[in-house]
């Protein structure tokens, strides 16, 4: 069986967890499995750069970044020490840790003297996470007297366009994956590549975003057709609920491709979406485990869960730090080009809408987006709409985003029902109401106080305890 690996920063995040994910992978490959391992940064580390980054481009000073790029130096070192049993291996490792470290402070000091940080620059800052992990986690693995080798996301051929922080994988990426890594797989050997990180046609460092290793671990597990991809986390899989919301809450054995999209969009942070796209196009099953509690069966995610499509709801999950932006006005009944103005002026102002309605009425739209948006969006509407068409346009700080989710929810009648009376009879106001077609969701808008209480009131509402 071919199976990619990838772990995140809290299962790579010191010496010792990384010498558990090498025995983790060496119980596996022992197994008679090919394996690829793909990993993120160690735990902290990305900010840390992002933070000398920042401090080189504004204060000019090299000084002033000495303090975290020392500390990013003893964790490498430590984790080495306790990573790798071998002498030998370890001096190696060590070598290769220290030319990259030479190569990131250059890079810092560059920043300095031009006074200014480029998104190439930055991209290329924040690479050194993955690019000082991966060797390590290698060389884990080969002291245990497995074959490994590593490689930044560009070398395994991951190869993406020019936009440096976002990065969109290139349509010659599964031919060069496959040229690059299954050789490799065929010669009994486990490739350890950086999550996160690739490179444009020309060689650029190049990086993915936000869930950037999990979506190299799909694009990676898409190209030399996987028959599974394990994302490892810290906890058990995908949950009914935030535990730390509802303690009852549980691990959902199977869930399917539109559940699991539909739960990280709406703030269920095991995935993130773009992680199954590669994943779904291939048919290829992703489990989401515990590198804490290996033996634990975590989640399964697939394209159809026949099985328990009587199941309606499958979990409640919340989204905090939301804006909701209302727009108002008597002149917009009627008035064809509103909502492509409200798109496209949020758009001009880089806003993203997690929920929009609107009445039939017309005279009112309203949006749910990221409250660290809000000021953006506020502006940029009043910029499109300095005439007399719109009226009023407020901004309220205080709400939440709770979503129920389960694909047995479309077409079975009394869903929506069984939810907003469950919550009216706590007491709960609904400020805002939205359901896609899909049926697989229905997401609306609480006040920041009622939306915890929101959770609790639908876990127990549709039993989603007893699974």
């Amino acid at each position: 069986m071919k199976i990619v690996m990838k772990f995140g920063g809290t299962s790579v995040g010191d010496g010792s967890r990384i010498k558990n994910v090498a025995k983790l992978v060496k119980k596996y490959y022992d197994e008679g499995n090919d394996v690829i391992v793909v990993a993120s940064a160690m735990t902290g580390i990305t900010d840390k750069l992002y933070e000398m980054a920042q401090i080189s481009s504004e204060t000019c000073n090299t000084i002033d970044f000495e303090s975290h790029f020392n500390e990013i130096i003893s964790r490498h070192e430590l984790a080495i020490k306790d990573a790798i049993d071998d002498e030998a291996i370890r001096n190696e490792v060590s070598g290769e840790i220290n030319q990259r470290l030479s190569e990131l402070k250059n890079a810092l000091i560059g920043v300095c003297y031009l006074g200014e940080l480029t998104n190439r620059s930055l991209a290329y800052i924040y690479s050194y996470g993955e690019r000082m992990c991966v060797p390590i986690i290698s060389g884990a693995i080969r002291s245990l007297g497995v074959k490994s080798r590593f490689f930044a996301g560009g070398e395994a051929g991951l190869i993406t366009d020019s936009r440096y922080e976002s990065a969109k994988p290139d349509k010659s990426c599964d031919t060069k994956i496959k040229e690059k890594l299954l050789p490799l797989l065929r010669d009994n050997m486990i490739p350890v590549v950086t999550g996160f990180v690739a490179s444009n046609e020309k060689g650029i460092i190049t990086v993915l975003g936000r869930g950037g290793s999990d979506y190299s671990a799909s694009i990676i597990g898409a190209a030399i057709d996987a028959d599974e991809i394990w994302i490892y986390t810290d906890v058990n899989g995908i949950m009914t609920t935030d535990p730390r919301i509802v303690p009852e809450a549980r691990t959902l054995p199977v869930v399917t491709y539109l559940e699991a999209m539909e739960l990280s969009y709406f703030g269920a942070k095991v995935l993130h979406p773009k992680t199954i796209e590669p994943a779904v196009k291939k048919g290829i099953p992703v489990r989401v485990l515990n590198t804490f509690q290996p033996d634990h069966p975590g989640t399964m995610v697939v394209m159809n869960n026949d099985a328990e499509k009587n199941s309606l709801v499958k979990a409640v999950t919340m989204i905090k730090n939301i804006s909701l932006i209302n727009i108002s006005g008597a002149s917009m009944s009627g008035t064809p080009g509103i909502a492509g103005r409200i798109f496209t002026a949020l758009g001009k102002g880089e806003v993203n809408i997690i929920m929009i309605s609107q009445a039939s009425s017309e005279f009112n739209v309203s949006i749910a987006i990221d409250g660290l948006q809000a000021n953006s969006a506020i502006n940029s509407l009043r910029a499109e709409f300095n005439d007399d068409i719109v009226k009023d346009i407020t901004c309220n700080n205080n709400v939440c985003v709770v979503a129920v989710v389960g694909e047995g929810m479309a077409g079975s009648p009394g869903v929506a029902g069984q939810v907003f009376t469950s919550l009216g009879k706590e007491g709960i106001n609904i400020r805002m109401i939205s359901q896609g077609s899909s049926e697989a969701n229905i997401s609306f808008v609480v006040n920041r106080d009622d939306a915890q209480k929101a959770v609790r009131v639908l876990h127990q509402e549709f039993a989603l305890d007893k699974f």
